[in-house]
């Protein structure tokens, strides 16, 4: 089932008489397995509008990411939130569509300083469970009225409705970036240092730890952001407070752009076997969640707030964490137990009455939450 219209979506949610696998471009696919119809919306595209003088972009949700990026690319702006590619975690293929990236609230390392795509997410149209067109927010940050649909649709995985139309706040592209590289820290002191780097005054876009690099030593990375002159006295003065560690300090931007897409897109861990893991958890506990999991591979992003391992297939990650403060997901394998954590009791009823709200008859990728 493709679409070529919002109307002729609602109709064929309307005559669904069994469950609906929801898609855009296919690329980060998680849950929907009991549906046996394919709903891909890659017939709803185009962008409708874009005012690059106040930083808006509106497109029907089956656009392609890169038509939208290379929109704003020339216009010198971008999608601050900097979303994934997972097409080479997952070994999938396709394009994906800038509905997908707000289903899965995409959000990579520029996170911990920008926000979610859920933060800069203006307004949206979707189609509900009994094929009625919902309309919610708007082009302006400040148009909040009633329930904000806007942000509970960001990260529903397309559970509660079919996103048609987006809107979105975009940001301009930086004059400069650099990175200030620390070699050889384990994974301990690479947190505390991440967490150093994050509360100086400096304004760090991104930190992510890599326990082997490119030549198998560990590297820390933070990433600095702005105008040329900023990013240079910045970078030199973060790379002063580690003086007593090997430091170096990246300002080639198109290598810095390449190192920021391996954290983004978690390419030290593709093209491997295995489970991952996606552990989102407090800095501070990170390193020993991993030592309880002992993976055969990971990476640190968000400062350590967030760990990607590899596992051997079919591990449960949450049985071997236990209870912690935070929440463990599986990205990528096919073992029993559930892709998403278990809720809380009042949480898990309060997600019941909304997706029935939404999605009465059920037929919206189903297995996706529990």
């Amino acid at each position: 089932m493709r679409p070529e219209s919002e109307a002729e979506l609602a109709e064929m949610i309307r005559d669904a008489a069994a469950p609906l696998r929801v898609v855009g471009g296919g690329t980060r696919t998680i849950g929907g397995g009991g549906a046996s119809e394919v709903l891909q919306t890659g017939g709803l595209s185009g962008v409708t509008l874009y005012e690059p003088g106040a930083l808006t972009l509106v497109a029907k949700a089956g656009t392609s990411l890169s038509e939208v990026e290379r929109l704003l690319d020339a216009s010198g702006q971008r999608l601050a939130f900097e979303p994934t590619d997972y097409r080479g975690l997952l070994g999938t293929d396709g394009d994906s569509t800038i509905g997908g990236v707000v289903a899965a609230n995409a959000s990579g390392p520029r996170r911990i300083q920008a926000g979610a795509c859920r933060d800069f997410l203006l307004g949206v149209r979707f189609v509900d469970g009994l094929g009625n067109v919902v309309k919610n927010g708007g082009r302006v940050m400040k148009n909040v009225t009633g329930y904000d649909l806007v942000k509970l649709m960001a990260g529903s995985r397309g559970a509660l409705g079919v996103l048609t139309e987006v809107s979105l706040k975009v940001l301009p592209k930086p004059e400069a970036m650099a990175c200030v590289m620390i070699e050889g820290l384990d994974d301990s002191a690479a947190v505390g240092a991440m967490s150093k780097g994050l509360t100086s005054p400096f304004d760090i876009t991104g930190a992510a730890h890599l326990p082997s690099g490119p030549d198998g030593t560990p590297l820390t990375l933070l990433r600095i952001e702005g105008f040329a002159g900023s990013v240079d006295y910045r970078a030199r003065q973060l790379a002063e407070l580690f003086a007593e560690s090997s430091v170096r300090i990246d300002n080639d931007p198109t290598s810095v752009a390449a190192r920021w897409v391996q954290i983004r897109d978690v390419q030290p861990l593709q093209n491997t076997a295995g489970d991952i893991w996606r552990i989102s958890c407090k800095p501070s506990d990170a390193p020993s969640l991993v030592g309880k999991l002992k993976p055969l591979a990971h990476l640190y992003d968000w400062g350590g707030g967030l760990v990607r391992a590899l596992l051997p297939e079919g591990t449960d990650a949450r049985l071997q964490l236990g209870h912690f403060d935070g929440h463990a997901t599986r990205e990528r394998g096919n073992g029993t137990t559930p892709v998403f954590p278990p809720e809380p009791a009042p949480v898990a009823a309060l997600s019941r009455a909304i997706r029935q709200r939404f999605d009465p008859r059920g037929i919206f990728n189903p297995g996706t939450f529990h």
